[in-house]
């Protein structure tokens, strides 16, 4: 697997098996005794890259305890934006595999467990303020969508820089949170 992620890190998107093999230094053949095609292939890369790359920083970041609510929006934020700019040939190869006809979508997968991860934080400091947490899921998934959706045009259109897209966005974020979450005492 390790090798299949660094054949999408030189080929990007349109790697092929081959890619895989020479990465791995082992003949395609070999490929083909643990994957039966290149959908499985792929399937397994995506899961990698969620699993071992994208999860861990985002939820890792959604966990930490922040000073305020904007730095831990900030901080979600920009290690999200730093992965597609570290990372530009993964990010690009999950979305082009978005959505694949008769395969798991993982990276809707994806973003569902971010979005569940910060719904979960959202609604506890609703309880904890004696607040209604209905709309905890609402948001966080608003967010979530905020944020991919401006970070996937930024990718290929680059009009501003990485930290500046990271400010815009949390400026936004920010502002439309304060006004629903209530300030921790």
């Amino acid at each position: 697997m390790a090798a299949a992620v660094e054949a999408v890190r030189v080929a990007g998107p349109d790697f092929a098996v081959d890619d895989v093999a020479r990465s791995a230094g082992v003949s395609k053949t070999v490929i083909y005794r643990y994957f039966t095609d290149k959908d499985e292939l792929v399937d397994a890369v995506l899961e990698r890259i969620s699993t071992v790359i994208l999860l861990p920083r985002l939820l890792g970041e959604i966990a930490v305890e922040h000073v305020d609510d904007r730095a831990g929006l900030r901080a979600v934020i920009a290690a999200f934006v730093d992965l597609i700019d570290d990372e530009p040939e993964l990010y690009r190869f999950a979305y082009a595999h978005a959505g694949r006809s008769g395969r798991a979508d993982l990276v809707a997968a994806t973003e569902h467990e971010i979005a569940e991860a910060l719904a979960g934080v959202m609604a506890t400091r609703l309880a904890e303020a004696g607040r209604p947490t209905a709309g905890a899921r609402t948001w966080a998934y608003g967010v979530v969508g905020m944020v991919q959706l401006a970070a996937h045009w930024w990718s290929t259109d680059r009009s501003v820089s990485a930290a500046e897209l990271v400010e815009q966005l949390t400026a936004l974020g920010h502002g439309g949170l304060v006004t629903l979450l209530p300030q921790p005492s």
